[in-house]
């Protein structure tokens, strides 16, 4: 009846305002993925739409935000129960810091990478970076890091052997016995021989297992068995690739008092040795690549070592052919000014330089001083990613430590990335850093990090209650979910979409316990607890759970080489143990060739969004979604059995209707299997039922 027509139109705005008054902050959603900004990887001068997504109908208006500029935004689409708000922003050569206003009534909200939040600082806010992009290849990438000594001996008759010279004022021994466990009391020294050669023969097995990229600790010329005091950043050590000329008999011992060893000289800077390990690392580098694999070589440019040609505290290379005089030796080397002498006059045994951490074997290099020492260091890390090695990035030891101020450090950084990209645009620049990674992520200088704050801590937080070191237990962490939901929103707002995606997402790696050891929840270090103890009363399923938060989080999953196959070990020199060929734990072994497949299966578990749906006492879950795919991750760190109601419709599953999730892959105390299992989802809410530290990954039926 037309004449009722007013008050049907008055009774449906109210019923409008009502709705609206009820504003679901949960539906809002907005990042940095293809689905939410396009283009991804923007150019100077180029225009960019950014979305933002609300609850259908829920909104009044809606504006984007970046400084001083209001935008409002258009509503461009409604699917499902989403509406999706568009705004087109042109790009200059500065960076786009943006975050969006939502009004609801006479309410207005904010959102940034925070989510809904009064906190608007320059840190939570989505970022466009005009001319910034990360590697394809590096995003989500799955990755294994290799400590070379310790993987596998490949050729035994370039091994480091007993008594070759001294390290520390003691002789280096080779371990003849492969499964001996590490001397818990500087374990630097000894040597099982590991090598190049041994990575090689081995490629078959990782690409198998699934890796995609390998990450190398150092293998340049270096007297340790680590090799983060590097002796010579020209060549790969003849120890880990080639060594042609042997350098005659074994001294006496004699003759090491003084650390003078004539065949280690002669095997390290004899000119066909380093030649030919040169010549078999570009094969080497070769083969990786015609296997679609890629390679990255850790970066010591904060020190050096004391054995390196430019210091040469050990006098090695004093009366070689074709090397200067140390800058320990000669106050007048060309190498003086690549460190910094604190007693002008105390020469020629000059003890009194900056060093690492006061570690004496570890001279930090003076860049502020030396433009020659920056040249040097600048063509290092180009000729590496140039052929004929084409490497294809560079990790980076301690990269906030180089420098003496961190002006200097961020102005290093930038000249290094443009030297870098130059000559390889392709190759990632990786860094470690601990703490906040906003300042070091702006386009200019990192890719990104070791993913520390962002993954590593909180995982292990969460599952283990264990510091990463294994020194310290916090009941108090362990199983809580809401320290890991907001340590992961604070720490993931410092970084951009592109930098999160290859991020290195480790449970463990050189520096610290191995995470099947911080499962026992044992306080303490090898020296106190002994080895045998790093493998008592460890739980795989809290392994196998960590595995599945890494396999479908987002970044790049990182293996530790040995986790796959159940090494423990306290941290450093423990956790560097040889990986165990024959005597791999098999069921670990197979749950990762599972886990790093269902990882590659699907594009939205390497680059879709990501997003917290619930969190609570032991439990965590977080979806992964893009426009076509759903998933959800649950895990239940606890020891009793947990029920939980999941509003996956924040994921893109349909509201409207009734639906099905199927398990792909679970993991709980007594195993883990591949077998499907459905589950009812009602009006977009999923019901579970989670066993004792089970860890579920979930699928939409009706996906290939």
């Amino acid at each position: 009846n037309s004449m009722n027509q007013p008050d049907s139109d008055h009774r449906m705005r109210q019923y409008v305002t009502s709705m609206r008054s009820v504003f679901r902050k949960r539906a809002v959603y907005s990042d940095e993925t293809r689905f939410y900004r396009c283009p991804e990887d923007v150019q100077p001068g180029e225009d960019c739409t950014v979305r933002l997504r609300t609850y259908k109908s829920n909104a009044d208006e809606v504006y984007f935000i970046s400084g001083a500029q209001r935008e409002q935004m258009t509503l461009a689409l409604t699917e499902g129960c989403f509406d999706y708000y568009e705004y087109t922003v042109h790009v200059g050569e500065e960076p786009v810091l943006y975050y969006f206003e939502i009004q609801v009534g006479s309410a207005a909200f904010y959102y940034n990478r925070l989510g809904i939040t009064r906190d608007l600082r320059e840190r939570g806010s989505f970022r466009i970076i005009p001319g910034f992009k990360t590697p394809k290849w590096a995003r989500g990438a799955v990755m294994y890091q290799i400590y070379t000594d310790r993987f596998c001996n490949g050729n035994r008759s370039i091994d480091v052997l007993s008594d070759e010279y001294a390290y520390l004022d003691e002789h280096v021994q080779h371990v003849d016995y492969w499964y001996e466990n590490p001397n818990p009391y500087l374990d630097v020294r000894n040597f099982y021989g590991g090598d190049l050669i041994g990575i090689e023969q081995k490629l078959d097995y990782l690409q198998e297992l699934g890796v995609e990229v390998l990450y190398l600790n150092p293998i340049f010329v270096s007297p340790s068995n680590h090799k983060y005091d590097i002796q010579d950043y020209d060549h790969i050590d003849p120890h880990l690739a080639r060594i042609v000329n042997d350098g005659g008999a074994l001294l006496e011992e004699g003759d090491l008092d003084n650390q003078h060893a004539e065949r280690y000289i002669r095997r390290v800077t004899d000119p066909a040795n380093l030649e030919a390990s040169d010549a078999y690392f570009a094969h080497f580098c070769e083969e990786i690549h015609r296997r679609g694999m890629r390679i990255i070589l850790d970066g010591v440019f904060n020190h050096c070592g004391s054995f390196n040609k430019w210091m040469d505290r050990e006098r090695i290379y004093e009366n070689e052919a074709g090397y200067d005089k140390g800058a320990f030796i000669d106050a007048e080397s060309p190498y003086r000014s690549f460190f910094k002498f604190n007693n002008e006059h105390a020469w020629p045994y000059n003890e009194f330089y900056d060093s690492w951490w006061g570690n004496v074997t570890l001279p930090k290099l003076n860049y502020e001083e030396s433009d020659k020492l920056v040249e040097y260091i600048l063509n290092i890390g180009k000729k590496w990613v140039s052929p004929p090695y084409n490497v294809d990035g560079w990790r980076l030891d301690v990269a906030a430590d180089l420098g003496h101020s961190a002006e200097y450090n961020h102005h290093f950084w930038k000249m290094f990335r443009k030297a870098v990209k130059e000559a390889n645009p392709d190759a990632v620049i990786l860094a470690e850093h601990y703490g906040e990674t906003y300042e070091w992520l702006k386009g200019d200088e990192w890719d990104t990090v070791m993913n520390y704050d962002a993954f590593m801590e909180p995982v292990t937080w969460f599952l283990t209650g264990m510091e990463k070191h294994s020194d310290e237990f916090r009941p108090d962490l362990l199983g809580n979910g809401d320290s890991f939901r907001e340590a992961m929103r604070y720490h993931m707002a410092s970084f951009t979409w592109q930098s999160l995606q290859c991020a290195m997402n480790e449970l463990d790696n050189h520096d610290h316990s191995r995470f099947l050891t911080r499962t026992n929840h044992y306080v303490g270090r090898v020296s106190k607890l002994g080895s045998v103890a790093a493998g008592m009363d460890v739980d795989e399923s809290v392994l196998r759970a960590a595995v599945l938060i890494q396999m479908t989080f987002p970044g790049a999953p990182t293996l530790y080489y040995g986790d796959e196959a159940g090494v423990v070990g306290f941290t450093d020199p423990d956790n560097r143990r040889t990986y165990p060929w024959g005597r791999e734990n098999q069921g670990i072994l197979d749950f990762y060739r599972k886990a790093i497949a269902l990882h590659q299966r699907f594009e939205g578990l390497r680059e879709g969004s990501y997003k917290d749906l619930s969190s609570g006492y032991h439990s965590v879950v977080y979806g992964r979604f893009t426009d076509e795919e759903q998933f959800v991750i649950a895990v239940n760190a606890g020891d009793q059995r947990i029920a939980l109601e999941i509003p996956v419709w924040e994921t893109g599953v349909p509201r409207s209707i009734n639906t099905e999730m199927v398990e792909l892959l679970s993991t709980w105390n007594e195993g883990y299997t591949e077998e499907a299992a459905y589950h009812e989802v009602i009006a977009g809410i999923l019901t579970l039922d989670l066993l004792p530290h089970e860890a579920v990954v979930l699928y939409g039926r009706d996906a290939e």
